[in-house]
């Protein structure tokens, strides 16, 4: 992935606009920091990420599964066409693609929006006034 902003400048804006204006989730696995997710309140995740030595145990499920059972209806969230990795792993965490971009992103990448919503329970139909 290019670098479109500087170590500073992208330390600088998760820590004056994404912590400070977004719900957080931090994972913790033996006393250090394993992963964070943030979203923002209209259930977009605009940040998901785990620790090298972390990833494949469980960490990024679990954070989603936080973030869906706060959200309760439907979480959304973006990921670069080329990251194969990670659209095995949404899918498996049942979402579903929603939406593509050629690349209008600063990146200038290809994107997918990629969208959860929570099953309805049994016996009860969903109402639209």
């Amino acid at each position: 992935m290019p670098r479109v902003h500087s170590t500073g400048e992208v330390e600088r804006y998760y820590r004056e606009t994404v912590f400070a204006e977004r719900s957080v989730v931090v994972a913790e696995r033996e006393v250090e920091i394993a992963g964070f997710l943030t979203f923002s309140d209209d259930h977009l995740v605009t940040a998901l990420y785990v620790d090298e030595r972390h990833r494949g145990t469980g960490v990024g499920a679990a954070l989603l599964g936080v973030a869906k059972k706060r959200s309760g209806t439907e979480l959304r969230l973006w990921t670069f066409e080329h990251n194969t990795r990670a659209q095995r792993f949404y899918v498996r965490e049942g979402f579903v693609p929603a939406g593509r971009t050629a690349g209008e992103n600063e990146e200038g990448l290809p994107d997918i929006l990629y969208l959860w919503r929570a099953e309805l329970p049994r016996g009860r139909e969903a109402f639209h006034a």
